[in-house]
């Protein structure tokens, strides 16, 4: 199961912190996904298990993503907000050959 936080309603140039806490297995990549209305999901960030990253372009040098393997929790910390940053965000996680998304998180940037 993965337990997603953190999203909420922040003005441009705003910061927040989403949390993702994943149960189970000890996951190879963990990552954030997003969704904005009428558009298709696409990546965020990644990290894989040794803490090597990847972000989409839009985002680089804003958000950073860390893991804490001891808790098995991933964290997206998104700085510099813009309005385009709007969107549902998904935890997803994967081992194995399988994949987990959760529930989703709104993330509303606006003034």
């Amino acid at each position: 199961q993965l337990q997603a936080s953190g999203g909420g309603l922040v003005q441009p140039g705003g910061s927040l912190r989403l949390s993702c806490a994943a149960s189970g297995s000890i996951f190879s990549i963990m990552g954030w996904y997003r969704q904005a209305p009428g558009e298709q999901r696409e990546l965020v960030a990644i990290i894989t298990l040794a803490g090597s990253t990847n972000y989409a372009d839009s985002v680089k040098g804003r958000f950073t993503i860390s893991r804490d393997n001891a808790k098995n929790t991933v964290l997206l910390q998104m700085n510099s907000l813009k309005p385009e940053d709007t969107a549902v965000y998904y935890c997803n996680v994967r081992v194995g050959g399988l994949t987990y998304w959760g529930q989703g998180t709104l993330v509303t940037v606006s003034s």
